[in-house]
């Protein structure tokens, strides 16, 4: 049977056991022996593309995680994190620029825009199984209560309270399940539970997503540390997933703002899975100030800003390989382009087209359809300048296809798992990549069952 049929029989051997249950027969054993078997292979699988582990992040001194069950909308799991930061800790971010953005992003990027009182420190709490998004003014009135509790129990203005909600849109948000753990969660804070918390923060996602960094800047190390949710919904408009980076670096405000600003659009806005944005996207990166390295500018603001650009795109790929029923990572590099814009527009409409992710998926090398996303696009083409490469591979130059290049050879590249579409227009200098994955059926079972 496959996945949706191993679905269907677990929730009718759920019936039969609640029945016999009711009953007092005997035979109950049996049917919890099946539910389990059903519910294993009823399981998702991991994505092939995941990595093999979760990384070995440091500890950020001044940050502190916890993760809690709170049943918001799955059960058995934990849903609901928690991160302590250190007084003195700046906060830099960005947003989804959604018309129908949830209450949490809103409630954000008020508070990111407001004075910080002296030596204040910070909260991040998140919830998944919600978005508490298009719920209107209860869905503010679930932000502040949920951000309240977390000041209250914490100590914080509730101004230092950030939160961020993910899952289903448009219904209210249980915010009692979520107020009710934060005696926990605040017991339970640790610097050693990042991992935890990136568990915690997952939907759709089949793996927890991570990446780390380290600088040496004059005096000691600084470290970072990040996590990040993300499957499907993802399209680049800032941020395209949830967020969150952490460093125990000293950095003002503005230019932690200002480096995370220069580097979103070539990370977390050069991703796509399926060229629809959330509304609840968000990047927080926080910096605690507790290393003992001098306060980051000259040499080791730009090391700084490597590594944390390392980090951000590490996560943005991540997501890309937990793409909903993904099986191929694709970068597209456009090259050649008469504007940075006509780049970025070219290598979106390849990296959004559904006849290229199912051709691809299907590991067929139908450059066609690469012609046709590029005639699309909107930006500046010539169709006798055009080249086309499958890796290293010259499918067409000049406006035809390459007389060398044989279909057999195209089609065992499509067969790899990570796989590069290069398009120039030979027309300039700008050039951009954008990563997606592949359109499968998965990806449709996930989307068609996703509130059931």
């Amino acid at each position: 049977m496959d996945k949706k049929e191993w679905k269907a029989k677990a929730k009718s051997l759920k019936k039969q056991l609640e029945k016999l249950a009711s009953d007092g027969t005997a035979a109950v054993g049996a049917v919890v022996e099946e539910v389990v078997e059903a519910v294993k292979k009823a399981a998702k699988p991991v994505s092939p593309l995941a990595p093999a582990s979760f990384p070995a992040l440091p500890r950020i001194a001044g940050a502190e995680f916890a993760a809690a069950e709170a049943g918001v909308k799955y059960l058995n799991r934990k849903d609901v994190m928690l991160v302590r930061l250190a007084p003195g800790t700046v906060i830099a971010g960005a947003f989804t620029r959604s018309s129908t953005r949830s209450g949490c992003v809103r409630d954000c990027q008020t508070k990111l825009a407001a004075k910080v009182p002296a030596g204040a420190g910070a909260a991040i709490v998140v919830n998944s199984g919600n978005s508490n998004a298009f719920t209107g003014a209860v869905g503010d009135k679930a932000v502040a209560e949920v951000t309240g509790g977390v000041a209250a129990a914490l100590g914080l203005p509730a101004s230092r309270v950030f939160s961020s909600s993910t899952g289903v849109i448009g219904e209210p948000l249980p915010y009692e399940k979520i107020t009710a753990v934060i005696p926990a969660l605040t017991a339970a804070l640790t610097e050693d539970a990042i991992e935890m918390a990136a568990h915690a923060i997952m939907t759709t996602d089949t793996f927890p997503k991570g990446a780390a960094a380290t600088v040496e800047g004059e005096g000691g190390t600084i470290h970072i540390s990040g996590i990040a949710k993300g499957s499907g919904m993802i399209a680049p408009d800032m941020a395209t997933m949830l967020v969150y980076i952490f460093t125990d670096a000293k950095i003002p405000a503005a230019a932690l703002q200002k480096i995370v600003s220069r580097n979103v659009g070539e990370t977390f806005n050069s991703i796509t899975v399926d060229s629809d944005t959330s509304t609840s996207d968000t990047l927080l990166v926080a910096a605690t100030g507790q290393s003992a390295a001098a306060e980051v500018k000259g040499a080791t603001a730009k090391a700084f800003e490597t590594a944390l650009r390392g980090v951000m795109m590490s996560l943005a790929h991540q997501v890309i390989r937990d793409g909903e029923g993904a099986t191929k990572f694709v970068e597209v590099r456009v090259t050649g382009a008469a504007s940075p814009e006509d780049a970025q527009r070219v290598a979106l409409s390849v990296a959004n087209s559904p006849l290229v992710k199912t051709a691809i998926a299907g590991e067929d090398p139908n450059w066609g359809r690469i012609v046709a996303a590029v005639g699309k696009s909107g930006a500046e083409a010539d169709r006798d300048r055009l080249s086309i490469r499958f890796g290293d591979i010259l499918v067409a130059r000049n406006g035809w296809r390459n007389p060398a290049y044989r279909e057999e050879d195209g089609a065992a590249y499509m067969r790899q798992s990570e796989l590069v579409i290069g398009v120039d227009l030979g027309l300039g200098k700008a050039k951009r990549s954008v990563w997606t994955c592949d359109l499968t059926n998965r990806y449709i079972e996930i989307n068609a069952d996703y509130r059931s």
